[in-house]
């Protein structure tokens, strides 16, 4: 897609011939794709996003690279696999985050808000940034609120930081992120804006989940049986959560959180439509990575396993690109797409794919030309995932996960077992696919893994390591 074609009259408005789009990223937190009603949910209300799916694009086949937050949404904002940015798990609390050990862990990558920046653009964050040096805006932001960590403790009267300060924020988190983004929107009006809106709902752990569901949806929710969220018996691997599989409390809150963040795209989709700049906004909506509610007998996230997993639970999330009077409305696009491929996606969609950062050289893979409804758009149905000494390689029949230092490996028919229940590795008659599959799967790593972050040739971490004695490594979190 050239720069001319994104640019003239959008939507029967008249736009700036100077003037690129726009660009919403909405990106939710823990968060399968299996939760949305445009995604075929039946029980969970988001009217809001089922309605931006209608107006663009919906990736029926989406998948995150990596298994927890931090990784994922470095992948986003860099286009690069963990291999090669070198954070491999979240970051804990304090540490890189805020204090004097805070270190960004991207400081020498070209991200998506520097390119963006660097093109006249204004980018704003307002939401869970958890990258590190959290305290004041990073190279690229000019507007920046955000949290003091990454976890959510809970959604009311949490600590957020605004103007270089930490203050308890009264009220309720979803709303304020979403407030927040509306106040960037109007007051960047008049200028071509990059929005982050990485919300940390809907969650789905830890005490945030235990916390009385206090929004607008948790009398809504109350009675719910919630069917979309299996009840069977804890997968023996269920390392965290196994307890969780049947309460009814946990199962009705994320619901009501997801409703909320659909609330707030709402408010955002309104803002833009309240200002006139619908037609020449792109929005993007993603999850930074899958979750599971009871699926194959697990609840939570891939490092809620041991051993840490590569399930499509925990890679499957929701992806939506919007541009009204520009992309073709009501489409779902099948092609597998993965966290690496939307920031050179973004780039040539806006006519700046050769500002991207050549080193390291990104695995991702432009989507602009599926967003713009070419038909004979050449795509390999393949994505690559990696967390810490779990390495898979899925295509749409089959998943092959490697493991190192630890068993088992694992290989799935997906066609004929979508649930993952019956591991074929170590049963005869596969030999020719689990020899292709690794044989993709090494020759993709070896293309454009950074030997100083590759964890599988004696590499470290920027963000230490959930299993770090499983490697023999004993690595802090640290440059």
């Amino acid at each position: 897609m050239t720069r001319r074609a994104v640019l003239g009259t959008l939507g029967g408005a008249a736009v700036a011939q100077t003037r690129r789009p726009n660009i919403v990223l909405i990106v939710t937190d823990n968060h399968g794709a299996w939760s949305l009603g445009c995604y075929g949910n039946a029980d969970i209300r988001t009217p809001n996003i089922d309605r931006l799916a209608k107006e663009g694009v919906l990736f029926t086949r989406a998948f995150a690279v990596n298994a927890v937050c931090s990784p994922t949404r470095a992948s986003l904002l860099t286009g690069l696999m963990p291999s090669q940015h070198g954070v491999h798990r979240y970051l804990a609390a304090n540490g890189a985050q805020v204090g004097p050990r805070s270190y960004y862990t991207l400081e020498e990558f070209e991200t998506l808000p520097k390119i963006l920046t660097a093109n006249g653009y204004s980018a704003g964050l307002t939401g869970k940034w958890h990258l590190g040096n959290n305290l004041r805006p990073l190279p690229g932001f000019s507007h920046w609120v955000t949290m003091p960590h990454g976890n959510t403790a809970g959604f009311y009267d949490q600590q957020v930081i605004e103007d270089g300060r930490i203050r308890t924020q009264p009220g309720y988190l979803t709303d304020y992120w979403s407030g927040q983004a509306v106040k960037f929107i109007e007051q960047n009006r008049s200028k071509p804006f990059f929005l982050y809106l990485p919300f940390n709902g809907p969650y789905g752990l830890g005490s945030a989940m235990k916390e009385p569901s206090r929004n607008r949806h948790a009398a809504y929710y109350a009675d719910k049986e919630l069917a979309s969220m299996p009840r069977d018996a804890p997968h023996p691997w269920n390392f965290n959560y196994g307890s969780w599989m049947n309460d009814m409390a946990v199962r009705r809150k994320y619901a009501a959180e997801i409703s909320a963040v659909d609330d707030g795209v709402g408010q955002v989709m309104d803002a833009l439509d309240r200002n006139g700049l619908r037609d020449n906004t792109l929005v993007v909506f993603l999850g930074d990575q899958g979750m599971a509610g009871g699926h194959s007998g697990f609840w939570g996230m891939g490092d809620h396993t041991r051993p840490l997993t590569a399930f499509d639970w925990n890679m499957w999330i929701p992806l939506i690109v919007s541009h009204r009077g520009r992309i073709p409305a009501g489409r779902k696009a099948e092609q597998m797409v993965n966290t690496c491929d939307v920031m050179p996606s973004l780039l040539d969609y806006l006519g700046l794919a050769e500002k991207q950062a050549r080193r390291p050289i990104s695995p991702g893979r432009s989507f602009a030309s599926i967003l713009n409804g070419e038909k004979a758009t050449p795509w390999e149905n393949i994505v690559f995932y990696e967390f810490e000494n779990v390495r898979a390689v899925r295509t749409p029949e089959w998943k092959y996960v490697e493991r190192i230092h630890e068993s088992p490996n694992e290989l799935y028919h997906l066609t004929n077992d979508p649930g993952e229940r019956l591991n074929l590795y170590y049963l005869p008659g596969n030999e020719s696919i689990k020899t292709e599959l690794k044989r993709r799967l090494d020759a993709s790593f070896a293309k454009y893994a950074e030997p100083r972050w590759d964890l599988w040739k004696k590499g470290t971490s920027k963000s230490g390591l959930i299993s770090g004695k499983l490697f023999g490594l004993e690595i802090q979190e640290g440059k």
